[in-house]
């Protein structure tokens, strides 16, 4: 049952591209929030071997401001699959969970897991900080496979920063444009309203 979850996550985590591509400089200082509280929140199957304790954020310290502003300073870094760390690339679920992470916000890794994680916002009502998800790039599989924040909602269109093996190929802003609608799952919250 582990392996085959392990086998399902890797392989619908986030679109897959091969090859080498260069890696501009990540960021090396980490902005620090001391001692946020943390409530933990147990998902299983059933199964104690396979629950998983996710650790949300409870202080309202963190702003999606805050939180959107550090995600577009990692702008340009490339796309590697599997991968979380900037100096090698991020894949879509690795550049979301360096960028919670880095203000002590535990995460799921794979973009797979945050299907049923945290409270679904109407799309009409996202805001900044919200985390989009969507398909992956077969969009008549209707299973999560690529996530972004979304950094702004002007009321006529939704823009999101992700980390993409597209044409960008790495962490840019997008336009909720057709593509991306055809492939759209669903909006979901992790901050408290005062937080956005």
């Amino acid at each position: 049952m582990i392996i085959n979850l392990f086998i399902l996550l890797l392989l619908s985590s986030c679109d897959f591209s091969a090859g080498d591509h260069y890696t501009p400089a990540a960021l090396t200082s980490k902005k620090s929030v001391s001692e946020i509280p943390i409530k933990e929140y147990t998902i299983s199957d059933g199964s104690e071997s396979d629950s998983l304790v996710i650790k949300l954020n409870d202080s309202g310290r963190t702003k999606a401001d805050q939180l959107v502003d550090f995600a577009e300073s990692l702008k340009g870094i490339t796309y590697k699959y599997g991968s979380k760390d900037p100096n090698q690339g991020f894949d879509c679920s690795g550049f979301i969970s360096y960028v919670f992470n880095h203000f002590d916000i535990s995460v799921p890794r794979s973009s797979i897991e945050f299907t049923n994680f945290a409270k679904e916002i109407n799309l009409k009502e996202a805001k900044r900080g919200d985390l989009i998800l969507f398909t992956g790039t077969d969009s008549t599989k209707r299973v999560v496979g690529h996530m972004g924040i979304i950094t702004s909602n002007n009321g006529l269109m939704h823009e999101f920063i992700h980390s993409t093996s597209g044409k960008a190929f790495g962490v840019t802003n997008t336009p909720l444009n057709k593509y991306y609608q055809g492939r759209f799952v669903k909006v979901i919250r992790f901050f408290r309203d005062d937080q956005l």
